[in-house]
């Protein structure tokens, strides 16, 4: 039979008439459908589905669509046009499972996230301690964001900045990040190759021994008599090491504390408590709240503190301050204990657990709401400080400047000519650059100094650039404590205040 349908014209044949064939097919589709809908029939009527109401308990309902989504499964394998992988199939399931739920804290996690997030949680993992990512130019290397102290990259002497372009003699740039992250960490002991560039020019090999790494958490330093703790994660090591920063504050007769929460976007619950314990005396840290009374819990702060209820403390927040840094944020706020410094944090209110599944990949899924000690829920909300600090926001034609500058590439290469440049070279360096581009030299500076901090460790702080950390540091210094703490409000309070204001103004 031709395209067009018709009876072959070598041939002659009766003709069917148009209608006939549609009615014909129709049937056979009806026929089809007919038979294929009577497994489903059949399940309706085993689980006691009632077919015309569609009516059933959950437990019914979860049977027959689980049966269902495994129906589907077996059916791509078997008919779909091409062969797939199984895992394919169940990653991208999973995916849509977890999207259904319109939770952005609860999702699949594939092996490579699995991975990431054990370290995080157990705090320690094997590996050679190199932070990294991947380059979106060509040649796609590998770049070394920064190496974790006493580490075996970085007693190495690898730097920021440097590309991994070889992993035991394959290249890195036909790698994806996974790929690279899979082969530098494993068991410790293990020896692993590296060819690094460094510049445009200079490459050299370097053998680095897996060893067993710790997540890094906390950084310490003082600012004069004022002691300066930022948290980078909450892990299980997290108050050990702020123990231990406090300890070495008290050695140094320190009479302040500045608890820097800044980007931190949490971690384990537990590992706030421990924290917030460290300022506290006792009472409550934290509630959750759910709808399974398993999840309902109140978590009290130890007796006892680290720091004493003398020592005055100011709290750094940001939007990038999330989840258990929001616990303790929260706490010590509704407590009394702490003035908190900078920007409203993100508002993330949630608890998640983490469960494995037997393919190495799992699953976070949100089980509870945690509310503060002043009962109060944060949830998309967020932190308000109670000193507002911004750094300086760019208009539209500064971020067009701004583009600009990046495109013509010069801070970049002024840091490759001058890695070690002193101040005094960045300060002329950002003026000459003010005058071509019309920006402000603070900006210009802080532009140089992050740029440099690619190629060396960069320090604990930097007071000179961060107008957050300064005005923490005037207040501790300058302002009359005690009174600032008695203006402070709980969270609970201030959000009694917005709502009366919302009903006032309707």
């Amino acid at each position: 039979m031709s395209d067009s349908g018709s009876p072959d014209q070598d041939t002659p044949k009766r003709k069917i008439p148009v209608s006939w064939i549609w009615f014909f097919s129709t049937l056979l589709l009806c026929v089809v459908f007919a038979f294929a809908s009577v497994p489903g029939a059949l399940a309706q009527a085993r689980d006691g589905l009632n077919p015309s109401t569609g009516q059933n308990d959950n437990a019914q309902r979860n049977r027959r669509y689980t049966l269902i989504i495994q129906q589907v499964f077996d059916v791509i394998q078997r008919h779909y046009i091409e062969e797939v992988d199984s895992k394919v199939i169940f990653e991208g399931a999973m995916t849509g499972l977890f999207n259904a739920l319109g939770d952005p804290y609860s999702s699949f996690l594939p092996e490579s996230d699995m991975r990431d997030l054990n370290d995080t949680t157990q705090g320690t993992f094997g590996g050679v301690g190199l932070y990294i990512h991947k380059l979106m130019v060509d040649p796609f290397f590998i770049e070394v964001a920064s190496p974790i102290e006493d580490t075996p990259g970085w007693r190495a002497g690898i730097n920021p900045g440097d590309l991994i372009i070889e992993i035991n003699g394959e290249p890195t740039d036909k790698l994806s990040q996974d790929e690279v992250l899979s082969r530098l960490r494993g068991k410790p002991g293990v020896v692993v190759n590296l060819v690094i560039r460094r510049g445009e020019k200079l490459e050299f090999p370097v053998s680095l021994t897996r060893a067993l790494i710790e997540v890094p958490t906390a950084k310490h330093a003082m600012i004069g008599d004022i002691g300066y703790l930022k948290l980078l994660t909450f892990t299980p090591m997290t108050a050990a090491r702020a123990a231990e920063a406090i300890n070495e504050f008290k050695q140094k007769n320190y009479r302040g504390v500045i608890l820097d929460l800044r980007n931190n976007y949490g971690g384990l619950l537990n590992s706030a408590v421990d924290i917030s314990s460290l300022f506290l005396d006792g009472g409550v840290v934290v509630s959750t709240k759910s709808r399974i009374p398993s999840e309902n819990h109140v978590f009290m702060a130890q007796r006892e503190t680290a720091v004493s209820s003398n020592i005055p403390v100011v709290v750094l927040i940001n939007r990038g301050s999330a989840s258990a840094s929001e616990i303790v944020a929260g706490a010590l706020k509704d407590r009394n204990r702490a003035y908190l410094v900078g920007e409203k944090s993100y508002g993330k209110g949630s608890v998640q657990q983490v469960y494995p599944l037997d393919t190495a990949a799992g699953f976070k899924i949100t089980t509870a709401r945690y509310y503060t000690p002043s009962d109060v829920n944060i949830d998309k909300i967020g932190i308000p400080p109670d000193r507002v600090v911004k750094f300086p926001e760019f208009t539209d034609a500064d971020t067009e400047k701004l583009g600009r500058l990046i495109n013509d590439n010069k801070i970049r290469t002024f840091i490759n000519n001058n890695p070690e440049a002193s101040a005094v070279q960045i300060e002329q360096f950002a003026r000459t650059l003010e005058k071509e581009y019309s920006l402000d030299v603070a900006l210009l500076k802080r532009l140089v100094r992050n740029e440099q901090y690619r190629t060396m460790i960069a320090p604990v702080y930097d007071l000179e650039y961060d107008v957050q950390l300064q005005e923490a540091v005037n207040i501790l210094k300058n302002d009359n404590f005690r009174n600032l703490m008695q203006t402070t409000k709980t969270l609970k309070a201030l959000q009694e205040e917005a709502a009366g204001e919302m009903a006032l103004a309707s």
